[in-house]
This record gives C-alpha cells, sequence and structure tokens, in this order.
C-alpha cells in the first residue's frame, strides 16, 4: 500500500468514525435519528442489542441486497463493507454513545440544538469518507448498485433509499412498541 493510499485509509476511518459520534449525538438529542439509522435505532429501542450492533446487522442485509442487486457483477469493490474491519467500524456507535451519555437534555430548544450540531458532525464524517475516496458504506454502495443497475439518477436513489428506510422504520415501531417511536422530527431534519 502506497504512502497516498494509507493516508486516504486514515481519513476514511476518521470520517467514519466521525460520522458515527454525529449518529450518536443526533440520537442523543431524543427527536430521532437519521433515516439510514432509523431501522437500526427502533429495532435497538425493542431488543436488548445496542444501536451499533443493530447497524451491523442492517448493513449486513444490504450487503446482502447488492449481491442480490448486482449478481455476478458483484465483486469485492462493489462493496467495502464487506470487509469485516469495516463491520467493526460500526461498533463506534456505541463508543461515541459513551461520550455522551451523562449529557442532560431537558429542553426542547436544547435538543434542536444537539441535534442540529450531529447533522453538522455527521456531515463533515461524511465529506472525509468521500474527500479520502477508497471506499463506500453499505447505505451509499447499495444506493450505488441500484441506480447503476436500473440507471436511475443517484440523488433521487438516495432520498428514495431515505424514505424506505424511514417507513420500515416506522414500520416496525408500530409492530413492537405500538406506537411511533424512535422516528420523529429529527428524522425528518
Amino acid at each position: 500500500m502506497t504512502a497516498n493510499k494509507l493516508k486516504r485509509y486514515i481519513l476514511f476511518f476518521i470520517g467514519v468514525f466521525i460520522n458515527s459520534f454525529g449518529i450518536s449525538v443526533i440520537t442523543k438529542a431524543d427527536l430521532g435519528t437519521s433515516p439510514i439509522s432509523s431501522v437500526p435505532y427502533v429495532l435497538s429501542l425493542n431488543f436488548p442489542f445496542s444501536l451499533g450492533e443493530f447497524t451491523i446487522a442492517v448493513n449486513m442485509l444490504m450487503v446482502l441486497a447488492q449481491l442480490v442487486i448486482l449478481r455476478r457483477n458483484f465483486n469485492d469493490s462493489s462493496s467495502s463493507s464487506a470487509d469485516p474491519d469495516l463491520r467493526r467500524l460500526w461498533l463506534c456507535i456505541d463508543l461515541t454513545g459513551i461520550f455522551i451519555e451523562n449529557v442532560s437534555l431537558d429542553l426542547y430548544i436544547e435538543k434542536i440544538l444537539f441535534l442540529l450540531a450531529g447533522c453538522v458532525i455527521l456531515g463533515f464524517g461524511v465529506y472525509l469518507e468521500m474527500l479520502a475516496n477508497v471506499a463506500m458504506l453499505p447505505g451509499e454502495s447499495l444506493v450505488r448498485a441500484i441506480s447503476t443497475t436500473w440507471h436511475t439518477d443517484f440523488g433521487y436513489t438516495k432520498i428514495a433509499n431515505d424514505v424506505t428506510m424511514t417507513v420500515i422504520a416506522v414500520v416496525l415501531s408500530f409492530v413492537f412498541a405500538h406506537r411511533l417511536n424512535g422516528v420523529r422530527e429529527g428524522t425528518l431534519v
């Protein structure tokens, strides 16, 4: 591995860590979470597994979906998320959640400000991941597989994927909690 590629991987891993911290901050605001994390979050509210553990499971389902969509065109470069080291990175969500577990947000305005700060942090993490240009996480890889296979616009496909994840989270919330739980205005933000 060249020094340049090593630097890009380090940047990617820093981006993933910052991304994970952003998700933890958004989730801590208790106003819902990002659409891509909404299914794992709702599941974590209803079962004895963490958000990070459910994120790994959902990401593995996304990799399987890519395998089905891409069939014989699926290879190691189709989904960098198939790498076991990248799967473990999603445990960063649980780790970064520990950093803010004692933060108390009592007022709605505090929750909104925390949510917005989390969105900025998440956005910066995603920016670093994309800047590194060495791998894609399962959510983006799935969108790329769909848009490449069916010749759809990546942006519209990403929005459709986010809406689908949110709808699935809402359905799961009603199935398991019999009420809307884990999907709120923060998910839309």
